[in-house]
């Protein structure tokens, strides 16, 4: 789609949106070895709060939604004290020896098993292309292109901009070049995790004055979020198997399809140690 396509056909992009975010919540990135300079991360000072404007960007050409869905777990070995960083086969609507597991320990009713479980449950995680418009930690990013990884809290606060609570609140798609409006991303840390709860966006405005020309540079940038959900960019359940019962200190044995519980983490977590990052770390941390 070409920028004057994409000029005259937003006028149902929030209804687009929003039916396609239902349709995903009805069913149930590209991890490099090494920085990935195409992704973006905020930065934070010692008391691990941060603050930067960013603004959503439209769907890629060829690509339908500005936003990619997937899970991973991240979580320790007891024993072994490895990390099992993962993307989840979940995302792909494939089983995953991590969720079979966790199936499993729940079932057993003792309470230590559930919170294993728990400590091992999927992370929901969202991407989405991003122009960064303030970015006092790192300035040289400013004016430039980047994905951008997310989480629920965040991915509400957009949906919210386009259904809003209030009557006299007019919905905005976020992700509109002439009619979006800029998120001004505010992190504070709060009982050791990171808050996004006073993250807004701004009032509605046009990116570069909507000067089509500027818009046009910007859109030519965009990244594609098709690797995310790509099986190429997924290990194996032979391999994913392999690697959890390292990381557990376990011989491999058979996992049983028990009765499935969600065990979806809903709040952002901790940050992990790379020993292979969820979406690969570039060089400036969940949402």
């Amino acid at each position: 789609m070409s920028l004057a396509n994409l000029k005259k056909s937003r006028g149902s992009s929030i209804d687009k949106l929003v039916n396609a975010a239902a349709k995903l919540n009805e069913s149930s990135a590209d991890v490099r070895n090494g920085p990935d300079e195409r992704v973006w991360k905020p930065t934070v000072d010692k008391a691990g709060n941060g603050y930067a404007v960013i603004r959503f960007l439209p769907a890629p050409e060829g690509e339908e939604l500005p936003w990619v869905r997937y899970w991973d777990h991240g979580f320790k070995g007891k024993t072994t004290g490895m990390w099992y960083i993962e993307k989840s086969l979940t995302s792909l609507g494939q089983k995953d020896p991590v969720g079979e597991l966790n199936s499993q320990l729940w079932n057993t009713g003792r309470d230590e098993d559930k919170q294993t479980a728990r400590d091992q449950k999927r992370r929901l995680k969202y991407v989405s292309n991003i122009y960064v418009v303030s970015d006092s930690g790192n300035p040289e990013n400013e004016g430039k292109v980047f994905l951008y990884q997310y989480g629920k809290k965040i991915h509400d606060k957009l949906m919210e901009s386009m259904q809003p609570e209030f009557p006299d609140d007019a919905p905005v798609n976020p992700f509109d070049f002439w009619e979006g409006a800029d998120f001004k991303l505010k992190i504070r840390q709060v009982e050791g995790y990171r808050n996004y709860d006073k993250s807004e966006f701004a009032s509605a405005s046009g990116l570069h004055d909507g000067d089509d020309e500027k818009l046009e540079s910007v859109y030519n940038r965009l990244h594609s979020l098709s690797d995310f959900l790509d099986p190429k960019n997924y290990k194996s359940y032979a391999e994913l198997s392999a690697k959890l019962n390292k990381v557990l200190g376990e011989a491999g044995t058979p996992l049983s399809t028990a009765e499935a519980v969600t065990l979806d983490e809903t709040a952002p977590s901790p940050s992990f140690p790379t020993e292979q990052a969820p979406v690969a770390q570039q060089k400036i941390g969940r949402a």
